[in-house]
């Protein structure tokens, strides 16, 4: 039996079609049916056949690669329910595909910069993922001067000339905020992400002007910074005040599973005491006691969407924005009755 390593003739011949199929299919490009392109696919994957990234970047100036660098430390990364299922719905785009997704964590925003320059010159990478949005972010300006194709994950708050992929925090805010002012809560207070993220302050927004439209006062606000240490310290800082809220909505499902262990420490009951929602819907949030009422997103469809259009723009389609659908609030046990 021979040992030689199947080609993209092998795999041609296998499916029943020419070696260009082969090539526009493995490559994503338009040319062939949706169902040649999995049959595709499937008879690569049995034969064994993986590309040859050399001779692909050498006859196509492309390094078949995307990237995506995270300003944060390195232990936090497997701590965030976030980025392991946004990276695995780009992974579930890239891999039948033959591209690689190159991975940079960084300490912080100056690093940052220095590692998309370095992507960047060095040709390791044919377009980002660029996340965690700031206000006026410079990253934008950035990526124009060294001509590296980008999407971003939700719309600039200044001029972008990169297809965005959005997901509107706003409605799933306004509905925990509903259901809290539902349950008869006036003192509903916000635990926030950092507001120089346009998704942290999105969602502070978003929740002062649902109190705004039903009627009240905003409560307290404590910024925080998306992680459990975070939430944990915030919720102590509200329970402190002389006339502690009877709610609060997280920006995120954990720093509300650390709230609620703090609210528990403290000796309250939840939600007899005091109610709780979160944002994100990570999967532990089902499994805490009380389960966690919170709004529910898909950052795995997210990542499959930013990965499709992020090599449609590197293969030199135009690709336009593209919505994903908002958070839904998913109620539980961890939200109830205003107290007295």
């Amino acid at each position: 039996m021979s040992n030689r390593r199947p080609t993209i003739a092998d795999v041609a011949a296998h499916a029943g079609v020419s070696v260009g199929a082969v090539s526009f299919a493995l490559n994503g490009r338009p040319g062939v049916g949706e169902e040649t392109r999995q049959r595709i696919l499937d008879t690569a994957r049995e034969l064994g056949w993986q590309p040859s990234h050399g001779a692909r970047s050498l006859s196509t100036s492309r390094a078949f690669a995307l990237g995506l660098v995270l300003a944060r430390a390195p232990e936090s990364i497997g701590s965030d329910p976030f980025f392991p299922a946004f990276i695995g719905g780009v992974e579930a785009v890239l891999a039948p595909r033959g591209q690689s997704l190159v991975l940079q964590v960084v300490p912080d925003a100056e690093a940052e910069i220095a590692g998309y320059r370095r992507l960047g010159g060095e040709g390791r990478v044919d377009g980002v993922f660029l996340t965690d949005l700031r206000c006026s972010d410079p990253r934008l300006s950035l990526l124009t001067e060294i001509g590296l194709p980008a999407v971003t994950l939700n719309r600039p708050d200044i001029e972008s000339g990169f297809p965005a992929i959005c997901l509107d925090d706003r409605p799933g805010i306004a509905t925990a905020v509903g259901h809290l002012v539902g349950l008869g809560h006036t003192r509903i207070a916000h635990v926030a992400g950092p507001t120089e993220l346009l998704h942290g302050r999105g969602r502070h927004e978003a929740w002062t002007a649902a109190l705004d439209e039903a009627g009240l006062a905003p409560g307290p606000v404590v910024e925080s910074d998306f992680t459990a240490a975070g939430g944990a310290a915030a919720t102590r800082e509200l329970l402190d005040l002389a006339e502690r809220p009877t709610a609060i909505v997280y920006a995120n499902d954990l720093m509300a599973v650390a709230g609620m262990a703090v609210a528990h420490e403290r000796g309250y009951v939840v939600p007899n005491d005091l109610s709780i929602t979160g944002f994100d819907d990570m999967e532990l949030s089902a499994h805490v006691h009380p389960a966690l009422t919170t709004v529910r997103t898909d950052p795995f469809g997210w990542g499959r969407a930013a990965a499709r259009v992020l090599l449609d723009l590197v293969e030199g389609r135009d690709p336009g924005d593209e919505d994903v659908a908002p958070g839904a609030l998913v109620i539980r046990y961890s939200t109830g009755s205003a107290p007295g």
